[in-house]
């Protein structure tokens, strides 16, 4: 790397990179030696110069670089937690090839350092506007090892394949065949995987025609564009304008069944199952999308609503379809305990046993899984068949089928 002229700013700079540093270390993101002493050398902040120091290293939020039409974003330069728990996840070493899918300059910094000399990296952007970031930060900096392509990060960078490690640095729903095809045998594959809806970014390690994953972590990312964009399909419950379903792997097949279901009786049901104020519930939400029947998310405008629902979060609640059947968790706090009890309302000709069907969920989690590792994971070719796949559960996505399985605490 070039030197930077060093001045008041420069050295301001220094010391709120080796805060974030030291704070990451501290909260456990960083582990490694090789993590800890990139992330001490790359000035992110000259990727964001319309960004303030302060803005550019804080430690866990992303700097938006690029909106659409409608404020959404579409390019960012991720947190620094996030950027070290994904280099973490991906173990790379002096000499190795790397591919990123996503790029604004920074990442692809630390990844060149982490490869050395001897390594190559591999940047790939489908907007041609972050890459030209990405490439003059990449310039100013002095990485010369760093290759800035344009191209649709489905397809990975064959040109340069096959790759050591693989780090998608955008939110995924699916995992294109490429991305396994051009990753070595027991290679590393890290991206943000969306799965009914929950977003993880995943470490996978390659095996034959596998992934299996050996790491996850919650976390959000600006979404994939191209040919791997997904958009979640979007209905708004019968009954009230005011009350949106999001469903991430598909709406019921027959939402006219939905019809009236606010106008029956809503029943109540209690759990039994509490969480204390920091506890993580990272595990109960995935295993609540993968056991429920059409899990899906809910959002409500409060000047649109009936009021027929709730009490509930407003910007996301999770939810649950059976035919007529309506449900969704809610929760009780208990400010002397400092704890929380969950428990769930539904609708519906059997709304009470559905309420109760659902709560078994919970308790089930609760006894059998809460203190477990975490589910298992591992992602097929979409032409796998059933009994070559183990599993509690199969997700079938376009390109692959992703099994997941509960071990039991």
């Amino acid at each position: 790397m070039t030197d930077v002229t060093v001045g008041p700013d420069e050295n301001h700079a220094t010391e709120l990179r080796n805060k974030v540093v030291d704070k990451l270390k501290e909260d456990g993101t960083i582990v490694s030696p090789s993590v800890e002493a990139a992330m001490r050398k790359v000035p992110r902040h000259l990727a964001v110069p319309e960004a303030s120091l302060d803005d550019a290293y804080s430690t866990y939020n992303a700097v938006v670089t690029q909106e659409d039409e409608h404020g959404n974003h579409t390019s960012s330069v991720s947190a620094p937690q996030i950027q070290a728990m994904q280099l973490e996840q991906a173990d790379i070493r002096p000499g190795d090839d790397v591919l990123e899918i996503g790029t604004n300059g920074p990442n692809a910094a630390y990844i060149a350092e982490l490869t050395g000399s001897t390594g190559q990296v591999t940047t790939v952007d489908i907007d041609p506007t972050p890459a030209a970031r990405a490439q003059q930060f990449l310039d100013a900096t002095g990485y010369t090892n760093v290759r800035v392509v344009v191209a649709d990060g489905e397809s990975g960078a064959p040109d340069h394949a096959p790759y050591d490690a693989i780090i998608v640095t955008a939110g995924a729903w699916d995992i294109p065949p490429a991305w396994t095809e051009q990753l070595k045998d027991g290679g590393r594959l890290v991206l943000p995987l969306r799965i009914n809806g929950l977003t993880r970014t995943y470490g996978f390690v390659r095996q034959g025609d596998h992934l299996v994953a050996t790491s996850a972590h919650v976390c959000g990312f600006v979404s994939v564009q191209g040919a791997g964009s997904h958009k979640q399909q979007v209905m708004q419950l019968p009954g009230d304008k005011g009350v949106t379903l999001h469903f991430d792997e598909g709406a019921p097949a027959n939402p006219s069944l939905l019809e009236g279901v606010l106008d029956t009786p809503r029943a109540e049901t209690w759990t039994g199952v509490t969480v204390g104020s920091r506890e993580p519930i990272g595990t109960l939400q995935m295993y609540l999308a993968t056991h429920v029947p059409t899990y899906c998310s809910m959002t409500i405008d409060p000047e649109l609503s009936t009021g027929a629902i709730g009490p509930t979060g407003l910007g996301f609640s999770m939810v649950a379809v059976d035919g007529p059947n309506f449900g969704y968790i809610v929760v009780r706090r208990d400010p002397e305990k400092n704890n929380a009890e969950f428990g769930f309302h539904a609708y519906g000709p059997d709304g009470s046993g559905f309420a109760e069907r659902l709560a078994d969920i919970v308790r089930t989690w609760g006894k059998e899984h809460r203190n477990a590792p975490g589910p298992q994971i591992a992602v097929y070719p979409a032409a796998t068949p059933d009994d070559r796949i183990p599993g509690d559960r199969i997700i079938d996505k376009k390109h692959s089928r992703i099994s997941v399985s509960w071990p039991v605490a």
